[in-house]
């Protein structure tokens, strides 16, 4: 049986101070990596501010912790 596909939901989204924050980097660097496509925000539908995805969020800092500890192994 096949699991049906999880919709998303604004509560499951953060705007980008919120989402600056849960990454430890500041609004400008989200910002520029929107821009340069490291990790697209999604806009509002209603007023167009750029939200993240919790999910997607976690998924990166999951990304950086295995780089990160993989680098200290010899």
């Amino acid at each position: 049986m096949q699991q049906a596909a999880r919709v998303q939901t604004l509560e499951d989204s953060v705007r980008v101070g919120e989402a600056a924050t849960i990454l430890g980097v500041s609004t400008k660097t989200l910002r520029n990596w929107d821009r340069m496509g490291k990790l697209k925000a999604r806009r509002h539908p209603i007023n167009g501010y750029r939200i993240y995805l919790r999910e997607e969020l976690q998924d990166l800092l999951n990304q950086v912790s295995e780089t990160s500890a993989g680098g200290l192994q010899e």
